[in-house]
C-alpha cells in the first residue's frame, strides 16, 4: 500500500513538472525508487556504454511491447514481449553470459530480470532508467530502417520522463 501511495506521489509530481514543461533527474530518480523493488541488480547507461565496448558485450533484451520495440530499439537488442517473456526464449545463451533487460523505466524490465534469475542465469542487470534514461543521456536508437529520433513514450503520463528524442504513442 505505501509503494502505491508512493508510486501515485511520483506520477503526480511527474505531471505537474511537465505541466511546467520540465523534469529534473532527481524527480525520475525518485520516481524509479518508488517503482524498483530492487530485486535485480542495475546497471547504469555510462555502464552500459562500457560493457558494450567489450568483447564480449551483455546480451540485451528489450521487454517492452512489440510496437514499442518496433519504434525504437538499442543496437542488437533482442525483442521480448514482457507480457508474453519466458526464460525458455534465451535458452541459447549460456546461463553465465551477462544479460542486461531493459524497458521504458526499467520496471517491467525487472520482472523480466527476476524470471531470468530464478531460471538460473547468474548475472542479469536492469537498465537503470530504461531506454528513457539512454535516450535521455543523448545515446543512439534503432528501428528496421536504421538510426531514428523517434522514441515510444509508452503514454503521455509516463512520456514526461522522455526529455529527448520525438515522442511516439502508437
Amino acid at each position: 500500500m505505501k509503494k502505491t501511495i508512493c508510486l501515485i506521489v511520483m506520477l503526480c509530481t511527474g505531471l505537474l513538472l511537465n505541466a511546467c514543461g520540465q523534469t529534473t533527474d532527481q524527480a525520475y530518480a525518485l520516481m524509479l525508487r518508488g517503482l524498483y523493488k530492487e530485486s535485480v541488480p542495475t546497471v547504469s547507461v555510462q555502464q552500459l556504454n562500457q560493457q558494450l565496448q567489450q568483447k564480449k558485450a551483455p546480451v540485451l533484451i528489450d521487454a517492452r511491447s512489440e510496437a514499442e520495440y518496433k519504434v525504437s530499439h538499442i543496437a542488437g537488442a533482442r525483442f521480448a514481449d514482457y507480457d508474453t517473456f519466458k526464460p525458455s526464449q534465451l535458452k541459447d545463451v549460456p546461463k553465465h553470459t551477462p544479460v542486461v533487460v531493459y524497458c521504458s523505466v526499467g520496471y517491467r524490465s525487472e520482472r523480466v530480470g527476476e524470471q531470468l534469475l530464478k531460471a538460473g542465469y547468474t548475472n542479469v542487470h536492469n537498465l537503470y532508467g530504461g531506454l528513457f534514461e539512454w535516450v535521455n543521456q543523448g545515446n543512439p536508437v534503432y528501428n528496421n530502417r536504421g538510426k531514428t529520433d523517434k522514441v515510444h513514450a509508452y503514454s503521455r503520463s509516463w512520456g514526461v520522463w522522455l526529455q529527448k528524442g520525438e515522442k511516439v504513442y502508437e
